[in-house]
């Protein structure tokens, strides 16, 4: 059996099921460092730590609480995977995008994911929500490498990885809850060092507005499996060479915990909405 394939993701699904009755998710959300919050909104919740899941190992970074929960939002069946697993851990990139092949066999067609990210646009400010337009995979790695899965696409088309009407969604959302949303192109870089000045100058030119460590490997893997992507970063600072202030994973949970009560009711205004 290939390490954190479809037969892997089957076996941990045929665990999951017991533990949560007759649900069947409809919406996969991924929450990132300081926005497990959104746990609290999950009706009739079942939940389940990572540990109990067969190939999920224990989350060790701050800010991830490590367990799934499935339940209700907005009258809409929802798998919450409050933490995730980071290929600076250690992790293979086919592990960091495990939990999204465990959301698909359980039955979720949609993914909405999550992360703290750094603020490349000089624009942006630290507290302000992005809707994530596309992204770029400045580790030149992917989940997908190894042997192709027997009926899985081989080359997925990543055009509109994050779905046109899905980022309208999120900006109706938004509108209705007067909020105001960003847009822009999240950068993964492989961490777990903070990038520098010239590095974030890079990314400027390549055209990033927000970088982070995360989200790009869930993102091919959930394309892959043809799921529909929405996502969010939360800005919880600017990045190197723009202030003068020292980044700290600290500064990255205070500021999530600032708009966390923002980011939970844009979720659930979006699931409604979904």
């Amino acid at each position: 059996m290939r390490p954190y394939g479809a037969d892997a993701a089957r076996k941990s699904a045929d665990v999951i099921r017991p533990l949560i009755g007759d649900a069947i998710p409809e919406i996969a959300i991924v929450l990132g460092s300081g926005l497990g919050g959104l746990v609290s909104d999950v009706q009739q919740p079942a939940t389940i730590p990572y540990n109990q899941v067969p190939d999920f190992p224990d989350v060790a970074i701050a800010g991830h609480a490590g367990k799934l929960v499935v339940g209700t939002i907005a009258g809409k069946v929802v798998a919450v995977f409050a933490g995730r697993f980071h290929a600076y851990e250690g992790y293979p990139l086919q592990l960091t995008a495990f939990p999204i092949r465990v959301a698909h066999a359980l039955g979720a067609k949609t993914l909405f994911v999550s992360n703290a990210a750094g603020g490349v646009n000089t624009d942006f400010k630290a507290g302000e929500l992005m809707v994530i337009e596309d992204h770029l995979n400045l580790t030149f790695a992917s989940p997908l490498t190894g042997a192709s899965e027997p009926g899985e696409v081989r080359f997925p088309d990543m055009s509109d990885a994050y779905d046109p009407r899905l980022r309208g969604t999120l900006h109706k959302a938004a509108g209705k809850l007067r909020l105001t949303l960003r847009g822009g192109i999240y950068a993964m870089l492989p961490g777990p060092a903070y990038e520098t000045p010239a590095e974030v100058k890079m990314l400027r030119t390549l055209g990033a507005d927000a970088v982070g460590m995360s989200t790009v490997p869930e993102v091919t893997m959930a394309r892959m499996l043809g799921m529909r992507v929405a996502g969010i970063s939360c800005i919880t600072n600017l990045a190197a060479g723009i202030e003068k202030t020292p980044l700290d994973h600290s500064e990255v949970l205070a500021i999530t915990a600032s708009v966390a009560l923002q980011f939970q009711a844009l979720v659930r205004e979006f699931i409604s909405l979904a």
